[in-house]
C-alpha cells in the first residue's frame, strides 16, 4: 500500500467516525425532543390533579375568625368568644361561648351562604364577616 492509499484509508476511517458521532448526537437530540413533547401531557395531568385538589378543598372549613369580647359589663378579660368556621361557599357553623361569673354557655348556629336562619348576635355577625374572604 502506498502512502497516498494509506492517507486515503485514514481519511475514510475518520469520516466514518465523524459521521457516526454526528448520527449519535442527532439521535440523542431527537430523543430529547420526544421527551420535551411528552412534558405537556405531564403538565396537563398535573393541572387536572391540582383542579381536583382545589375542588376537594372548596368543601373544607378553611375560613375562620374569632371575636373575643366581654358579654357582661361587670366582667373583663374578653372571656366570651364567637368562632366562625366556613367553607368557600360560606357554609359552616358559628360557635359561641358566653362566660359569666358562675357559668359558661356554649351555642352552635349553622351558616348557609354566609348567613344564618337563626338570630345572630352582633359578635357572631362580626365573626362571619371577618371569616369571609
Amino acid at each position: 500500500m502506498s502512502a497516498s492509499e494509506f492517507i486515503l484509508v485514514v481519511i475514510v476511517v475518520v469520516l466514518v467516525a465523524v459521521c457516526g458521532g454526528l448520527l449519535s448526537v442527532l439521535r440523542r437530540q431527537a430523543a430529547d425532543r420526544t421527551g420535551l413533547e411528552a412534558v405537556p401531557e405531564d403538565v396537563l395531568g398535573l393541572r387536572q390533579e391540582v383542579a381536583a385538589l382545589r375542588a376537594a378543598a372548596a368543601g373544607a372549613l378553611r375560613h375562620l375568625s374569632v371575636v373575643r369580647y366581654d358579654a357582661f359589663g361587670d366582667m373583663g378579660g374578653h372571656l366570651s368568644w364567637s368562632l366562625a368556621l366556613a367553607d368557600d361557599a360560606g357554609d359552616g357553623v358559628v360557635l359561641t361561648s358566653i362566660h359569666g361569673r358562675s357559668d359558661a354557655r356554649t351555642y352552635a348556629k349553622s351558616i348557609d351562604g354566609w348567613s344564618s336562619d337563626q338570630q345572630l348576635s352582633p359578635e357572631e355577625e362580626e365573626a362571619i364577616t371577618r371569616a369571609r374572604p
